[in-house]
């Protein structure tokens, strides 16, 4: 269940009685006390400061409330307007102040924001579990439930019923007193648990940048990443040194450029012991703490482990489900995998070297390997991949001629960071879809990865239109530079814009559907299929421009990077599903056999053995101790993206059979599956698109694993 729900003004007049508005503590008024009054409902980022987030906070969570027990104790018959629609409508406040507070918290946080979210966990769980566990609101949904064909609610009022059931009871609206309440302790610590995990995973990525004393020892960067490094390395009051930020992936960019092997040994090994060196950052009991109690909640709710629990209402339905695709394609990727490193060996014999390849050497050999291969390296390619250009005459560009859409940047509304740039989204006719938010550039206060969020979520309900941010995490190159991108980057960017298409397309009734809301296994799938268009040839002419000659990517060289596209796939594909089978071996514990924290490096080990997978020279992408997915939304859930791209390789070659990009393809895929949200199960809307149920070959096939 969704407890913050699209913004809906509140009288508040008819709340407090007539009484004025409560001080927000601030010298300022409190922003989030009423609805913005910005275009489409745009944040007001100005005017928000963080003394405005806890008052907001408990005051939403006062009002909200009030509102669910006005629903409970209604004395006429329950009914879809005053139940379901009311919950709907519910929580306005409390949803302006969230949606804000949490996408900041990853994107441009700070120590005060930090204190405020340790602060509001507890008491969010709490309020929810107040929601959820209130026997009275559940025998409304449950009294609509049981007549809800009788009621002529169409099919997606039927199915938000169904789905507002379902999540009552998965949260435990069928327990007794006591289980009720054991489950609200459960929550809570879960709720601080996570909270304290990803906090250390964010300062602790900053903590150990690695601190270089010579300019000697960083051959192989380009000038303008050893000025980055010399920049970040000032900033930290170390004139004269050079720092190197980590990721919060296993694996670091700057791996496929550095010469020196002990500098990347030195790098690689302290990205992978993060979360787990001891100290104030060592996630280690953290994480088995939320395991065991997340064993217990599952057991407590009749569900043999968590990873049962959480994959009820994916398209997956089952861990055996996910079991079985995962040990299908293991072997397969590791056999490839292997292949690989038999290259790179022998690469590292050719150069006159003795060692044997360890993990911080694939991404250097990688690349020589590709540069003999095909006779380019990747470092040929980013001055044909400067940021704007990618972003306006790639990204955008596609979605003009897929959808008709076109894009204007908006200078008159405030941003929370001086980088990001905001633009409106319009329609062939003219008329305004959303706005859009394009958050580019790495820094400290902001996570690792690249993501999407939605600021306002669309529904008739409501009539709101989507507002919808993408981050990503491409060091910014000192000022005056051009940012120039790598490919991974650029992929990374069309990815991210197919979840923003999702959002900015969506056309539900009800803020319970909109958007991305679509199960876990499901959600990645649009955002893959967007990659296509990366890399499709009118598309990549179109962006793929040299930013000082301004010379289109020869023609020669295009051919190289088409060619390519299945290079180094064993080692991508091993990395990702030694993490998924990771996360699968956690989830599917019961409480009694969860390690201890000095037990859990060793668990991880055998697991990666035991799922086949296990390759010193290929690590999972995320050790547990620094995997913030399964912390967050995809618990049990990491194995989404390739369950997704099954479904998305198959996709990409229906566009091919049916003449890839043209308007009429555009049109299909958005009026069948993407504007659809959750209003209909994800697998029908796959099937009302495509006409049949997906098959694997294409994937087989784009991975080399046929």
């Amino acid at each position: 269940m969704r407890i913050n729900h699209t913004v809906i003004l509140i009288v508040i007049m008819s709340i407090f009685g007539g009484c004025t508005m409560p001080s927000s503590g601030s010298s300022t008024p409190n922003p989030f006390f009423n609805e913005s009054s910005l275009y489409l409902k745009y944040p007001p980022f100005d005017k928000i400061k963080n003394e405005h987030y806890a008052p907001a906070f408990e005051l939403g969570m006062k009002q909200h409330m009030q509102e669910i027990d006005s629903i409970a104790l209604d004395q006429n018959m329950p009914s879809f307007k005053n139940t379901i629609l009311s919950m709907e409508k519910a929580g306005s406040l409390l949803d302006r102040v969230s949606t804000v507070f949490y996408a900041l918290t990853s994107a441009h946080t700070n120590d005060e924001m930090e204190k405020v979210r340790s602060e509001m966990a507890p008491k969010l769980s709490a309020h929810s579990d107040k929601i959820l566990l209130n026997d009275a609101l559940f025998q409304r949904i449950n009294t609509l439930y049981d007549n809800r064909m009788n009621l002529d609610l169409g099919n997606e009022g039927v199915r938000l019923v169904e789905k507002y059931h379902t999540s009552f009871i998965r949260a435990g609206a069928k327990l007794n007193a006591e289980q009720k309440e054991r489950l609200k302790s459960i929550n809570s610590e879960i709720a601080v648990l996570q909270t304290n995990f990803s906090q250390n995973v964010l300062k602790e990525v900053n903590a150990l940048a690695i601190v270089v004393d010579s300019k000697k020892e960083l051959e192989g960067l380009s000038k303008s990443a050893i000025e980055s490094a010399s920049n970040e390395a000032k900033s930290r009051g170390m004139e004269g040194k050079y720092v190197i930020a980590l990721k919060n992936t296993s694996g670091q960019p700057s791996l496929s450029s550095l010469k020196n092997r002990e500098l990347r040994e030195r790098i690689h090994t302290t990205s992978l012991s993060r979360g787990s060196r001891g100290g104030e950052f060592d996630n280690r009991e953290i994480l088995t703490n939320v395991l065991r109690l997340r064993a217990e909640k599952a057991k407590l709710l009749g569900y043999e482990n968590h990873a049962a629990y959480t994959l009820e209402v994916q398209t997956a339905q089952t861990p055996q489900a996910v079991n079985e695709r995962l040990r299908s394609l293991a072997p397969k990727s590791l056999a490839n995998a292997k292949r690989e490193a038999s290259d790179l060996q022998e690469m590292i014999n050719a150069s006159g070297e003795s060692f044997s390849l360890s993990s911080w050497d694939w991404d250097f050999y990688t690349e020589k390997v590709r540069a003999e291969r095909y006779s380019f390296d990747a470092s040929q390619l980013k001055p044909y991949f400067e940021m704007n250009n990618v972003l306006q005459n790639g990204v955008f560009f596609a979605a003009n001629q897929l959808f008709g859409l076109s894009f204007t940047e908006r200078f008159d509304l405030p941003t929370y960071q001086e980088d990001v740039r905001v633009f409106e989204v319009f329609e062939e006719d003219g008329s305004t879809l959303a706005l859009f938010l394009f958050d580019g550039y790495a820094r400290s206060s902001k996570r690792g990865g690249a993501w999407m969020n939605s600021y306002v979520s669309q529904s008739n309900l409501s009539g709101n239109l989507p507002v919808v941010a993408n981050h990503q995490n491409v060091a910014k190159p000192p000022k005056g530079e051009p940012t120039l991108m790598t490919f991974d980057e650029v992929i990374t960017m069309f990815h991210e814009f197919g979840h923003a298409l999702h959002g900015m397309f969506s056309n539900v009734n009800y803020p319970y559907f909109s958007g991305t809301s679509v199960p876990r296994d499901f959600v990645e799938y649009p955002s893959q299929v967007n990659e296509m268009w990366a890399v499709w040839p009118s598309i990549l002419k179109n962006y793929a421009i040299h930013y000082e000659t301004e010379e289109p990517m020869p023609q020669e060289l295009l051919d190289k990077v088409l060619e390519t596209q299945k290079f180094n796939q064993g080692f991508a594909t091993t990395e990702y599903l030694a993490a998924s089978i990771l996360d699968q071996a956690l989830h599917q514990l019961n409480e009694s056999e969860i390690p201890t924290p000095e037990e859990l490096i060793a668990f991880e080990k055998k697991a990666l053995e035991d799922g086949g997978i296990a390759f010193e020279a290929v690590p999972p992408r995320y050790r547990s101790t620094y995997f913030s997915h399964i912390i967050g939304g995809y618990s049990a859930g990491y194995y989404s993206y390739i369950w997704s791209e099954v479904l998305d390789a198959d996709t990409v070659d229906w566009f091919k059979e049916n003449g890839g990009l043209r308007r009429e393809n555009g049109d299909h895929f958005r009026l069948s599956l993407l504007s659809r949200g959750g209003s209909r199960e994800a697998l029908s809307l796959f099937k009302d698109f495509r006409g049949r149920d997906a098959e694997i070959q294409p994937l087989l096939d784009r991975k080399g694993l046929n």
